[in-house]
């Protein structure tokens, strides 16, 4: 590098990247967890760095001018190499660590009751796991791998499918016996109802309605009832009793297993398109703490499949 040349401002670098890629200042505020007025400032900074504007202001988000849009391609490679150096800085630490992404209902009714398993083979190695709905950008975290639920195929990464997801009816033994025998939709008629409306919008995944409808059934009422954005939270609120869910099974198999959510109706699994996937940059190397974690990963997933099969 030439004595000569002035860098950017990093801050100001990094906003720029990510207002580029997401075509909005307040989603990028949303995403580096500042304030919209921050991105503007910064967004200031680097034009003022560049001599000239990088986006034109549209009604509701930003494009690109034809400077901003050759900036971005050496601005998004700059900070993927700094990331990378930073992993390489560090690999003596990272060697028995691993850092992972997933969403919160994931994490707390899946990974986090089976991580005792990975720890007690593998003592040495820290696990960092960030939950939380924003997936993650790999070019610019210190993530090593994520978990995410949706129908693969996310562009630039290693994409390996990790199990497969149905949908089936749950509630609490206390709540079936308040409302009595349960043997058809029918028996439905004045249950009280859970919705998941979980962000990750599936559309092969029904709605209370669209069960009920499934089945030659109508409820007037059926729109009615608590409305959750975590799968896990329709999950608890089912456990305390507060109405039945139409419960992802994979999250809900532990609750069931251990009697805390009862499956009244038979055959009611209704598989969906969506899946839970293991994902990562491709070409990206890992260490034998990663490595290790994404085949105990792989372990459970096997082994989660063969407690799950819906009993005959």
């Amino acid at each position: 590098m030439d004595a000569k040349d002035v860098m950017p401002p990093f801050v100001s670098l990094r906003v720029f990247e990510a207002a580029a890629r997401l075509g909005s200042f307040s989603r990028a505020a949303e995403e580096l967890g500042i304030t919209a007025g921050a991105v503007s400032q910064h967004i200031r900074v680097i034009e003022e760095f560049a001599g000239q504007p990088l986006f034109r202001r549209l009604g509701r988000g930003v494009e690109l001018t034809d400077a901003g849009r050759g900036a971005v391609v050496h601005a998004s490679a700059a900070l993927a190499e700094m990331m990378q150096a930073g992993r390489t800085m560090r690999a003596s630490l990272r060697g028995k660590r691993i850092s992972l992404s997933t969403a919160p209902s994931f994490a707390s009714k899946w990974l986090i009751p089976r991580l005792s398993r990975f720890q007690d083979r593998h003592p040495d190695v820290e696990v960092r796991m960030s939950a939380d709905m924003t997936l993650v950008d790999f070019a610019t975290s210190d993530i090593d791998l994520a978990i995410r639920y949706g129908p693969g195929g996310y562009e630039g990464l290693h994409c390996e499918r990790l199990m497969s997801e149905s949908v089936v009816v749950v509630a609490s033994p206390e709540l079936l016996a308040r409302i009595g025998p349960v043997r058809t939709a029918a028996d439905l008629g004045n249950a009280p109802l859970i919705h998941d409306e979980a962000p990750e919008r599936d559309p092969s995944c029904p709605t209370w309605a669209m069960w009920f409808a499934a089945r030659g059934e109508r409820r007037a009422d059926v729109e009615r009832g608590l409305r959750f954005n975590q799968s896990g939270l329709a999950l608890e609120a089912a456990v305390a009793g507060k109405g039945l869910v139409l419960a992802k099974r994979q999250l809900a198999l532990r609750d069931i297993n251990e009697g805390r959510l009862v499956c009244p109706l038979a055959d009611t699994d209704a598989p969906v398109n969506f899946a839970y996937w293991v994902v990562w940059p491709r070409g990206r190397r890992f260490e034998v703490s990663q490595r290790a974690f994404l085949t105990w990963l792989r372990e459970q997933a096997i082994e989660n499949d063969a407690a799950s099969e819906p009993s005959a």
